[in-house]
């Protein structure tokens, strides 16, 4: 049951400010019945029964007609995007980078963060062992009250880019010139090493059915085409072309939040971007570049196999950006001559604008409904063991409380599905799927009570009731997501079923939010809860077959040390005498069939298991970007 950042939900209101939606402080939970034929129904307050996630409608973006003609092709050409280590200044970091693992991040060196209000040092490059876990380890895993035996307030994050002030385009448009930045936090003997980010990073599959994305919530559900911050940015962020002349536009698009989070990362200096570098020069450099140029896209990859290059990385000359987004995208966002001055085309101008619907598309294409539970609620009998569905019944039981946060098809009260966030206003963060669950204390992060990037509160509610609550995160595949919580403090599902066992682990001063606190789960209870966890995997997800295929990728695994603390300087490049030499792993190319194996677990990842080629994503095969 992973714990994930409250969110605050805009909602646009007659086109002007946003609310918050409304869901009461206890949250609807869902009753479990086992029936005498053995199909499992569980009943929201005021809800349907539990079924299968094919039965939840996808959400639809409004007015996408508006920007999009043909969508088979954004699709693809956000499959392209996400994976393409391109869009990253340094040409080797992609969405894919910390979100290639069942969706999320899969690594274990240079992933350690700390948030600055919870004060302390770290050791950048750090590598994480069994050891390393839980970050909050007590004498008695089964009592928050027993003696604290080490408090280490980490974070695992994801190891994002290095400090360096952008300086313009270089070699054709196709590279990005940088000087580093040295010093702060990721040094180490004063050669700097990836920053990592100061949150875990949830998994892309299934995050269409969030309302709101990123733990705190701050990509908003309505797209205004540049930021993630919804109603907060009021800019005019495209240029459309009509009666011959360019007009520049607001972008007002709901149900599209995850067009809102694809557009974060991108300007981040901390995640993918140089200090400084803009959106459009972005668009300049990729729009210059060979699709992929860099990776092995599968000739049966299950979206980009036919655009293909047979005789080396990438796609075919004839499936370049310029002209996948003009087959895509209306006309009237791209079709406006050249300036010829120097300036930004429109292609160029628009091209967040691409970048969050194109995304948004191939993400929406990313769900896990092919599970043995969808099969068991859909009325096979057999699809669950004896264990499972104890602890399918265990997970449903007031004394479990795990559906106070985790409800539905989707397994989060952060979705659609739930009422609260249909509401017109809310006051109340648990009402729409925003948790205090004991997992850090407030001080730490404060989660949805925190702002945006325009400085705008992201919870409209009454002051300081949001602060330290995080989004709850849907649980389908949580078998292969770890490390667990916003905070990424746990390794393995029984970590994580201890951790609600003893009801958290920093209860008092208000961490601990409504309808948590009285759980009560024996070892039988735990054992049966962990299997049913199990039970929420998809085989398509963790055999990356279609549509969680993917072109390969040249992961950062760290920098190499000459021995132990000690870096080596990367002398390859002259512009970036302060950067550590780097290790990478190779995330090999898959198509529609996907892997003989399955994915690696944390804690197997952790353990060492799967190194010898029993589990995918092992990272023991090096490369060279």
């Amino acid at each position: 049951m992973d714990i994930v950042p409250v969110i605050k939900f805009a909602v646009p209101n007659g086109g002007k400010d946003a609310t918050f939606m409304k869901l009461k402080s206890i949250v609807f939970c869902i009753a479990l019945g086992v029936a005498a034929s053995g199909i499992v129904r569980a009943q929201g307050r005021g809800g349907p029964g539990l079924t299968s996630l094919k039965s939840v409608k996808v959400p639809e973006p409004t007015n996408l007609a508006l920007y999009v003609k043909d969508r088979k092709i954004l699709v693809a050409l956000g499959k392209a995007f996400f994976w393409d280590t391109q869009a990253g200044s340094d040409g080797h970091t992609s969405c894919a980078t910390c979100h290639f693992h069942a969706g999320a991040d899969h690594r274990l060196q240079n992933m350690i963060s700390v948030p600055a209000t919870a004060g302390g040092a770290i050791t950048a490059n750090q590598i994480l062992n069994t050891s390393s876990f839980p970050f909050h380890q007590l004498a008695n895993v089964a009592s928050n009250t027993s003696a604290v035996v080490k408090d280490s307030h980490q974070v695992a994050g994801s190891a994002g880019m290095f400090r360096r002030s952008f300086a313009g385009l270089a070699e054709g448009n196709l590279t990005e010139n940088a000087v580093d930045i040295p010093g702060g936090l990721f040094s180490v003997g004063g050669l700097n090493v990836r920053q990592v980010t100061n949150r875990n990073a949830p998994s892309v599959i299934n995050a269409v059915f969030n309302v709101r994305n990123f733990w705190d919530g701050r990509a908003g559900r309505l797209f205004t085409g540049q930021t993630p911050f919804g109603v907060s940015d009021t800019g005019l962020n495209v240029a459309a072309f009509r009666n011959g002349q360019l007009t520049r536009e607001a972008v007002a698009m709901d149900n599209a939040s995850l067009a809102s989070q694809a557009v974060g990362p991108l300007m981040n200096s901390g995640e993918m971007s140089y200090d400084g570098r803009s959106w459009s020069l972005l668009g300049r450099k990729m729009l210059a570049s060979i699709p992929l140029a860099r990776q092995v896209v599968a000739a049966d990859d299950s979206l980009l196999g036919t655009m293909a290059n047979p005789a080396g990385n990438g796609l075919r000359p004839e499936y370049n950006y310029p002209t996948l987004i003009q087959a895509a995208f209306q006309s009237d966002y791209w079709i406006a001559p050249d300036p010829g001055d120097g300036q930004f085309t429109q292609m160029e101008t628009n091209f967040s604008l691409f970048w969050g619907l194109a995304i948004q598309a191939y993400e929406s294409t990313l769900i896990s409904d092919a599970t043995r539970l969808d099969r068991f609620l859909e009325g096979d009998r057999q699809a669950l063991s004896a264990l499972e569905q104890q602890g399918f019944q265990v997970f449903q039981q007031g004394n479990s409380q795990c559906t106070q946060c985790h409800q539905g098809p989707e397994f989060t009260a952060a979705s659609y599905s739930n009422a609260g966030n249909a509401a017109v206003r809310n006051n109340d963060p648990d009402s729409i799927g925003f948790f205090r669950t004991a997992v850090t204390p407030i001080a730490d992060d404060i989660g949805l009570g925190g702002t945006d990037g325009f400085g705008l509160a992201l919870f409209l509610g009454p002051r300081g009731i949001a602060d330290g609550t995080f989004k709850s995160p849907g649980l389908r595949n949580v078998e292969f997501t770890g490390p667990y919580f916003h905070n990424g403090s746990q390794a393995s599902l029984e970590q994580v079923v201890q951790f609600y066992a003893r009801n958290g682990d920093f209860p008092a001063e208000g961490n601990l939010g409504n309808g948590i606190g009285r759980i009560t789960l024996n070892s039988a209870d735990q054992t049966a809860l962990v299997a049913f966890l199990k039970a929420l995997s998809d085989d398509r997800v963790s055999y990356e077959q279609a549509p969680f295929d993917h072109p390969s990728l040249c992961l950062p695994n760290g920098a190499a040390e000459t021995s132990p603390g000690v870096l080596a300087a990367d002398t390859s490049d002259p512009r970036f005498t302060s950067s550590a030499v780097e290790k990478f792993a190779l995330i090999p190319a898959v198509g529609q069939g996907g892997n003989k194996v399955p994915l690696q677990t944390f804690a197997e990842l952790l353990s060492g298991v799967g190194r010898d080629g029993s589990r995918a994503h092992a990272l023991v095969d090096a490369c060279t970007p």
